[in-house]
């Protein structure tokens, strides 16, 4: 299995048909606007994905889709346990893993309540982990139902099984950015921040790349920058100011939103949503959607991107 490649990895929105079902054609044209816009690999059935929302069969179909459907030179990270108790996420883990995925990424949020100390949440990690002893791992600071960032503990005791390969980090804190990124160096472990306004500054101190929502509005961007920060660093300021401004687009109505995005930007697919009703799409925010992508053409041609 090849090492988890440094980049630019979109959260995955899941297109429905007018009968509420998955739209794997739809899909599969999703995998291929990925592949043209640059990016290294896809974060699938992640919170994004409505993974909350999609039943455990739903889940096994869908990653063996996109992993059959992969383009050429993109990598895939699967997650998707959402079931209330350790046996029921232990039985999603089982449908959803499947070969040709580089990493099951687990969610420590499904291990314990908010109220539950690190050690609980170890404890139940260790049982997952001692279930499929030969699965390389991801972690990712899932927002729901409540979000539970990674603390040096836990951090120190993924390093500690030598499993896990990719951090999706939502902490939005470039102090516990740099904190992780001290206690991951060198361990083969890889830390994608998922947050817009930080990313520059994320990537200068040494993160691995963007996983977040933004990349299904502006994937362009976020590839410019991660391959090019070094190289033009005053345009890579330029840019940041740019996407850190369009990313609160991610605070309107997503994931209708970015479906709404992929639309315009030439993927066929319905704003259909399983987590917000797409009669709540306004035309409002329908117009700020159109807006902010015609400023990004508008942008991408004076950035020459």
């Amino acid at each position: 299995m090849e090492s988890i490649k440094s980049g630019v990895w979109p959260t995955m929105v899941t297109p429905y048909t007018n009968c509420n079902e998955i739209d794997y054609s739809g899909m599969e044209k999703l995998l291929q606007f990925y592949h043209q816009k640059g990016v290294n690999g896809v974060f699938a059935i992640c919170q994004s994905s409505e993974m909350f929302f999609l039943t455990r069969e739903e889940k096994r179909r869908l990653i063996r889709f996109i992993v059959g459907n992969i383009p050429e030179n993109m990598q895939v990270v699967v997650s998707g346990h959402t079931g209330e108790t350790l046996e029921e996420q232990l039985r999603d883990a089982y449908e959803i893993m499947c070969d040709g995925v580089e990493a099951y990424v687990i969610l420590p949020n499904r291990f314990a309540e908010e109220e539950e100390d690190d050690d609980i949440l170890i404890e139940r990690m260790e049982r997952f982990l001692d279930a499929f002893p030969e699965i390389p791992l991801g972690i990712y600071e899932c927002p729901y139902p409540y979000k539970r960032i990674l603390t040096p503990k836990v951090l120190t005791w993924c390093i500690g099984t030598g499993r896990f390969r990719f951090i999706k980090d939502t902490c939005c804190n470039l102090v516990q950015i740099q904190e992780k990124l001290n206690l991951i160096k060198d361990t083969g472990i890889k830390l994608f921040n998922a947050n817009s306004a930080t990313l520059l500054e994320s990537l200068r101190m040494g993160a691995d790349g963007y996983s977040g929502v933004m990349a299904n509005f502006q994937p362009e961007f976020y590839v410019w920058l991660y391959r090019n920060f070094l190289k033009f660093p005053e345009k890579a300021e330029l840019v940041q100011q740019f996407i850190g401004i369009c990313s609160m687009a991610e605070y309107q109505y997503y994931p209708v939103n970015g479906k709404y995005s992929l639309s315009l930007q030439g993927v066929p697919i319905d704003i259909r949503s399983r987590v917000l009703d797409k009669g709540g799409f306004t035309r409002r925010y329908q117009m700020e959607i159109e807006q902010m992508n015609q400023l990004s053409l508008w942008a991408g041609k004076k950035f020459s991107i």
